[in-house]
Protein backbone atom coordinates (compact mmCIF):
# COMPACT_ATOMS: atom_id res chain seq x y z
CA UNK A 1 0.00 0.00 0.00
CA UNK A 2 1.53 3.21 -1.21
CA UNK A 3 1.59 5.96 2.16
CA UNK A 4 2.09 8.65 -0.17
CA UNK A 5 -0.99 7.55 -2.67
CA UNK A 6 -3.11 6.98 0.48
CA UNK A 7 -2.38 10.41 1.94
CA UNK A 8 -3.41 11.75 -1.17
CA UNK A 9 -6.56 9.91 -1.67
CA UNK A 10 -7.74 11.09 1.80
CA UNK A 11 -6.22 14.92 1.99
CA UNK A 12 -8.47 14.95 -1.31
CA UNK A 13 -11.74 13.88 -0.70
CA UNK A 14 -14.15 15.82 -0.57
CA UNK A 15 -17.06 13.84 2.01
CA UNK A 16 -16.26 14.34 5.39
CA UNK A 17 -17.24 10.89 6.63
CA UNK A 18 -15.01 9.32 3.56
CA UNK A 19 -11.98 11.45 4.46
CA UNK A 20 -12.38 10.60 7.97
CA UNK A 21 -12.68 6.39 7.59
CA UNK A 22 -9.52 6.80 4.66
CA UNK A 23 -7.38 8.66 7.47
CA UNK A 24 -8.61 5.66 9.81
CA UNK A 25 -7.37 3.17 7.55
CA UNK A 26 -4.29 4.86 6.83
CA UNK A 27 -3.61 5.00 10.44
CA UNK A 28 -4.48 0.93 10.67
CA UNK A 29 -2.09 0.36 8.07
CA UNK A 30 0.42 2.59 9.60
CA UNK A 31 0.21 1.09 13.47
CA UNK A 32 0.04 -2.96 11.33
CA UNK A 33 3.14 -1.44 9.40
CA UNK A 34 1.66 -2.67 5.91
CA UNK A 35 2.52 0.76 4.49
CA UNK A 36 5.07 0.92 1.45
CA UNK A 37 7.28 3.99 1.64
CA UNK A 38 9.27 3.09 -1.68
CA UNK A 39 6.93 3.06 -4.74
CA UNK A 40 6.85 7.04 -6.20
CA UNK A 41 4.25 9.29 -6.57
CA UNK A 42 3.97 12.59 -7.61
CA UNK A 43 4.41 15.84 -5.73
CA UNK A 44 1.47 18.13 -6.37
CA UNK A 45 1.31 21.72 -5.20
CA UNK A 46 -2.19 21.73 -3.45
CA UNK A 47 -4.46 24.91 -3.61
CA UNK A 48 -7.16 23.77 -2.43
CA UNK A 49 -7.49 20.24 -0.26
CA UNK A 50 -10.76 18.29 -0.05
CA UNK A 51 -13.50 19.76 1.71
CA UNK A 52 -17.13 19.68 1.41
CA UNK A 53 -18.74 22.96 -0.59
CA UNK A 54 -19.89 24.25 3.16
CA UNK A 55 -18.68 26.17 5.01
CA UNK A 56 -18.17 28.98 2.70
CA UNK A 57 -15.19 30.66 2.93
CA UNK A 58 -14.20 34.39 3.23
CA UNK A 59 -11.99 36.24 4.41
CA UNK A 60 -11.03 36.60 8.20
CA UNK A 61 -12.68 40.45 8.58
CA UNK A 62 -15.78 38.76 7.44
CA UNK A 63 -15.95 35.72 9.91
CA UNK A 64 -19.00 35.70 11.66
CA UNK A 65 -18.85 37.57 15.33
CA UNK A 66 -18.82 35.50 18.27
CA UNK A 67 -19.97 37.02 21.57
CA UNK A 68 -21.04 35.51 24.43
CA UNK A 69 -24.58 35.23 23.27
CA UNK A 70 -25.98 31.32 23.19
CA UNK A 71 -25.40 31.67 19.11
CA UNK A 72 -21.79 33.33 19.79
CA UNK A 73 -20.85 30.37 21.65
CA UNK A 74 -22.42 28.18 18.90
CA UNK A 75 -20.16 30.20 16.22
CA UNK A 76 -17.34 29.63 18.64
CA UNK A 77 -18.12 25.74 18.76
CA UNK A 78 -18.38 25.80 14.98
CA UNK A 79 -15.30 27.52 14.44
CA UNK A 80 -13.04 25.01 16.58
CA UNK A 81 -14.49 22.60 14.75
CA UNK A 82 -13.66 24.04 11.00
CA UNK A 83 -9.81 24.14 12.92
CA UNK A 84 -10.07 20.66 13.80
CA UNK A 85 -11.12 19.42 9.82
CA UNK A 86 -8.06 21.32 8.51
CA UNK A 87 -6.10 20.22 11.02
CA UNK A 88 -6.56 16.72 9.60
CA UNK A 89 -5.41 17.74 5.99
CA UNK A 90 -2.73 19.99 7.16
CA UNK A 91 -1.20 16.49 8.66
CA UNK A 92 -2.04 14.61 5.97
CA UNK A 93 -0.06 16.92 3.67
CA UNK A 94 3.04 16.79 5.33
CA UNK A 95 2.59 12.73 5.11
CA UNK A 96 1.82 13.21 1.30
CA UNK A 97 4.20 16.10 0.28
CA UNK A 98 7.47 15.60 2.07
CA UNK A 99 9.85 12.68 0.79
CA UNK A 100 12.66 11.38 2.08
CA UNK A 101 11.98 11.36 6.03
CA UNK A 102 12.74 8.91 8.26
CA UNK A 103 9.74 6.20 8.52
CA UNK A 104 8.67 7.62 12.10
CA UNK A 105 8.18 10.96 10.72
CA UNK A 106 5.04 9.32 8.79
CA UNK A 107 3.92 7.48 11.54
CA UNK A 108 3.84 10.67 13.49
CA UNK A 109 1.68 12.75 11.54
CA UNK A 110 -0.37 10.01 10.46
CA UNK A 111 -1.31 9.82 13.85
CA UNK A 112 -1.59 13.28 14.30
CA UNK A 113 -4.28 12.87 11.04
CA UNK A 114 -6.07 10.20 13.43
CA UNK A 115 -6.20 12.36 16.47
CA UNK A 116 -7.61 15.34 14.61
CA UNK A 117 -9.82 13.48 12.61
CA UNK A 118 -11.60 11.98 16.07
CA UNK A 119 -11.82 15.77 17.92
CA UNK A 120 -12.96 16.53 14.60
CA UNK A 121 -16.32 13.99 15.34
CA UNK A 122 -16.09 14.80 19.09
CA UNK A 123 -17.10 18.35 18.34
CA UNK A 124 -19.02 18.15 15.43
CA UNK A 125 -21.30 15.33 17.06
CA UNK A 126 -21.48 17.93 20.28
CA UNK A 127 -23.04 20.78 17.41
CA UNK A 128 -25.45 18.07 16.41
CA UNK A 129 -26.76 17.61 19.66
CA UNK A 130 -27.49 20.97 19.50
CA UNK A 131 -29.28 21.09 16.24
CA UNK A 132 -26.29 22.12 13.81
CA UNK A 133 -23.98 20.83 11.95
CA UNK A 134 -20.18 21.50 10.51
CA UNK A 135 -20.88 23.76 7.20
CA UNK A 136 -23.46 26.16 9.24
CA UNK A 137 -21.58 29.32 9.50
CA UNK A 138 -19.00 30.65 7.43
CA UNK A 139 -15.27 30.32 8.27
CA UNK A 140 -11.89 31.51 6.94
CA UNK A 141 -8.68 29.62 5.64
CA UNK A 142 -5.90 30.92 7.38
CA UNK A 143 -4.49 27.31 8.19
CA UNK A 144 -4.42 26.01 5.11
CA UNK A 145 -2.55 29.09 3.68
CA UNK A 146 0.32 28.88 5.65
CA UNK A 147 0.38 25.15 4.40
CA UNK A 148 0.54 26.80 1.24
CA UNK A 149 3.39 29.45 2.24
CA UNK A 150 5.14 26.17 3.78
CA UNK A 151 4.96 23.71 1.13
CA UNK A 152 8.54 24.12 -0.43
CA UNK A 153 10.28 22.90 2.87
CA UNK A 154 9.65 20.43 5.99
CA UNK A 155 11.85 22.62 8.16
CA UNK A 156 9.68 25.81 7.13
CA UNK A 157 6.47 23.70 7.66
CA UNK A 158 7.43 22.08 10.86
CA UNK A 159 8.73 25.39 12.27
CA UNK A 160 5.24 27.51 11.88
CA UNK A 161 2.59 24.67 11.31
CA UNK A 162 2.59 23.14 14.90
CA UNK A 163 4.84 25.40 16.47
CA UNK A 164 2.68 28.25 15.66
CA UNK A 165 -0.54 27.65 14.76
CA UNK A 166 -1.13 24.34 16.77
CA UNK A 167 0.84 25.89 19.77
CA UNK A 168 -1.33 29.11 19.59
CA UNK A 169 -3.86 26.64 20.45
CA UNK A 170 -2.48 25.34 23.70
CA UNK A 171 -2.56 28.93 24.48
CA UNK A 172 -5.98 30.25 24.18
CA UNK A 173 -8.12 26.86 25.39
CA UNK A 174 -7.87 27.23 28.81
CA UNK A 175 -9.50 30.87 28.66
CA UNK A 176 -11.84 29.39 26.11
CA UNK A 177 -12.85 26.33 28.56
CA UNK A 178 -13.65 29.00 30.98
CA UNK A 179 -16.00 30.95 29.23
CA UNK A 180 -18.11 27.54 28.24
CA UNK A 181 -17.77 26.51 32.40
CA UNK A 182 -19.92 30.09 32.20
CA UNK A 183 -22.33 28.81 30.31
CA UNK A 184 -25.08 26.23 29.27
CA UNK A 185 -22.31 24.81 27.10
CA UNK A 186 -19.87 22.86 29.91
CA UNK A 187 -20.12 19.93 27.63
CA UNK A 188 -17.70 22.07 25.46
CA UNK A 189 -15.05 22.34 28.14
CA UNK A 190 -14.70 18.45 28.29
CA UNK A 191 -14.12 17.63 24.85
CA UNK A 192 -11.51 20.66 25.11
CA UNK A 193 -9.85 18.81 28.16
CA UNK A 194 -9.23 15.41 25.52
CA UNK A 195 -7.99 18.02 22.61
CA UNK A 196 -5.73 19.87 25.02
CA UNK A 197 -4.03 16.65 25.76
CA UNK A 198 -3.78 15.14 22.11
CA UNK A 199 -2.63 19.11 20.81
CA UNK A 200 0.38 18.90 23.72
CA UNK A 201 1.63 15.56 21.99
CA UNK A 202 1.13 17.07 18.10
CA UNK A 203 2.93 20.18 19.70
CA UNK A 204 5.86 18.15 20.62
CA UNK A 205 6.11 16.47 17.71
CA UNK A 206 6.43 19.25 15.28
CA UNK A 207 9.14 20.16 18.10
CA UNK A 208 11.04 16.91 17.68
CA UNK A 209 11.09 17.01 14.04
CA UNK A 210 11.93 21.43 13.81
CA UNK A 211 14.62 20.60 15.84
CA UNK A 212 15.49 16.91 14.19
CA UNK A 213 15.87 18.95 11.19
CA UNK A 214 17.73 22.00 12.05
CA UNK A 215 20.60 19.60 13.51
CA UNK A 216 20.48 17.63 10.44
CA UNK A 217 21.15 20.86 8.48
CA UNK A 218 23.45 22.32 11.16
CA UNK A 219 21.10 25.28 11.64
CA UNK A 220 20.83 27.13 14.98
CA UNK A 221 17.01 26.64 15.77
CA UNK A 222 16.31 29.96 17.30
CA UNK A 223 17.44 31.73 14.67
CA UNK A 224 15.81 29.97 12.02
CA UNK A 225 12.55 30.26 13.50
CA UNK A 226 13.06 33.86 14.02
CA UNK A 227 13.60 34.01 9.93
CA UNK A 228 10.95 31.75 9.49
CA UNK A 229 8.53 34.38 11.40
CA UNK A 230 9.58 37.27 10.19
CA UNK A 231 9.53 35.65 6.66
CA UNK A 232 5.98 34.33 6.54
CA UNK A 233 3.91 36.03 9.26
CA UNK A 234 5.80 39.46 9.28
CA UNK A 235 4.85 40.43 12.83
CA UNK A 236 5.75 38.91 16.35
CA UNK A 237 3.74 36.31 17.69
CA UNK A 238 0.69 37.15 19.62
CA UNK A 239 0.64 36.29 23.33
CA UNK A 240 0.37 35.82 25.93
CA UNK A 241 1.83 32.54 25.88
CA UNK A 242 0.44 29.04 27.97
CA UNK A 243 4.69 28.47 29.35
CA UNK A 244 3.40 25.23 31.26
CA UNK A 245 1.81 23.70 28.28
CA UNK A 246 4.58 24.49 25.67
CA UNK A 247 7.19 23.19 28.41
CA UNK A 248 4.92 19.86 28.22
CA UNK A 249 5.57 20.15 24.26
CA UNK A 250 9.48 20.85 24.59
CA UNK A 251 9.57 24.27 24.03
CA UNK A 252 12.78 25.14 25.34
CA UNK A 253 13.41 27.92 28.08
CA UNK A 254 15.61 29.74 25.36
CA UNK A 255 12.85 29.61 23.05
CA UNK A 256 9.77 30.52 25.82
CA UNK A 257 12.05 33.64 26.17
CA UNK A 258 12.13 34.67 22.30
CA UNK A 259 8.42 34.47 22.72
CA UNK A 260 7.96 36.25 25.48
CA UNK A 261 10.73 38.53 24.73
CA UNK A 262 9.09 39.73 20.75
Amino acid sequence: MNIFELAHKSLMNCCVDEKIELTSKLYLSSINNILNYEIPFPIDKIDDPGRPIKPKLVRFQNVPKRDNSDIGMIKTIHAICHIEFNAINLALDSVYRFRGMPKQFYKDWIKVAFEESKHFKLINNYLNELGYEYGDFNAHNGLWDMNCKTDYDVLSRMALVPRVLEARGLDVTPSIQKKFNKSSFAKMSDILDVIFSDEIGHVRIGNYWFKYLCKERKKDPLKVFDILIKKHIGSKLRGPFNSDARRLADFSQAELDYLDAN
